[in-house]
């Protein structure tokens, strides 16, 4: 179980159901938005991005207990839905990409450079849902579709 990305840490985050695409997407991405969105996080990669060319550890530790945990949660579950026939997926890792990458790009990314970026709650979730429909208009079965 995932306890670093949950809203609180000490909490478990169990894998979503498996069987609806949409559902299970739209939770995913909501918890990474989230996490994204959190008022340290700008701050936090900030320093690790100005910092692991003298402490590679730093990088690599946020990569191992930050990006991974949350990013193989979301590649086990699509390759699962995949496996399924529900999506149709060739390269787990490249979808996972895609669809985090949907996320990030304008929750995280922007506010790096930016400390003034803060987008509303509506922002987010419109971008969350605008990514689950954008993989699953690429991914998702003819059979995906018809449940």
């Amino acid at each position: 179980m995932l306890r670093f990305w949950a809203a609180d840490p000490g909490a478990d985050i169990a894998p979503p159901e498996r069987g609806d695409p949409r559902v299970a997407l739209r939770t995913l991405g909501s918890r990474y938005a989230e996490l994204l969105h959190r008022p340290s996080m700008a701050g936090l990669h900030r320093m690790v991005i100005a910092e692991a060319p003298r402490f590679p550890e730093l990088g690599r530790m946020q990569f191992d207990l930050g990006k991974e945990p949350f990013f193989e949660l979301v590649r086990e579950y699509i390759e699962a839905e995949a496996t399924g026939g529900r999506l149709e997926v060739p390269d787990g890792v490249r979808a996972t990409t895609e669809f985090l990458g949907m996320i990030s790009n304008f929750v995280l990314w922007p506010h790096l450079l930016l400390q003034e970026w803060s987008p509303t709650d509506r922002a987010i979730v419109e971008t969350v849902e605008s990514a689950v429909e954008t993989f699953l208009a690429r991914y998702m079965t003819q059979v995906g579709h018809s449940e």
